[in-house]
């Protein structure tokens, strides 16, 4: 994956374009649609997957730990409304270990939960965790 010689961050790929015709979202392309979102970054706290942020905060997990073919994301403000994926999609979705009670949820990738919720998941991740932000560290361009 190419670096932005300025930032030292992994540039969006053009491929996520090609995502909804004949295949599924691959770990790769859940990371590098988190990783084009305005202030993003790859950290690696770990040492066993790398983690997307946004200043300071986490808004995508993956791990050696995880499944290859699951992320980590914030789907609720708790687990009331996290819930809601798991009624959805009982077999792709579960609370994630020692967050699931603050409303994050560990997604499958190609299960029964479409390309465009899986996508739409990272983004609201990154939603709520940079409205969560101190606006100091809030990124130019993020959704408020």
């Amino acid at each position: 994956m190419p670096l932005d010689q300025g930032s030292g961050l992994r540039m969006h790929p053009p491929r996520l374009r090609r995502l909804r015709h004949n295949r599924h979202v691959h770990l790769d392309d859940a990371i590098d649609h988190a990783l084009a979102k305005p202030g993003a970054w790859a950290d690696e706290p770990w040492g066993d997957g790398i983690v997307a942020k946004v200043g300071s905060k986490i808004f995508v997990f993956t791990s050696v730990g995880m499944d290859d073919g699951v992320i980590g994301v914030k789907c609720g403000a708790g687990r009331e409304e996290a819930d809601e994926w798991l009624d959805r999609y009982p077999a792709d979705v579960s609370p994630m270990p020692y967050l699931g009670r603050r409303g994050w949820n560990s997604l499958r990738l190609g299960g029964a939960i479409p390309d465009d919720e899986l996508l739409d998941a990272i983004d609201a991740s990154y939603a709520y965790v940079v409205s969560m932000l101190p606006k100091r560290e809030r990124p130019t361009g993020a959704v408020d």
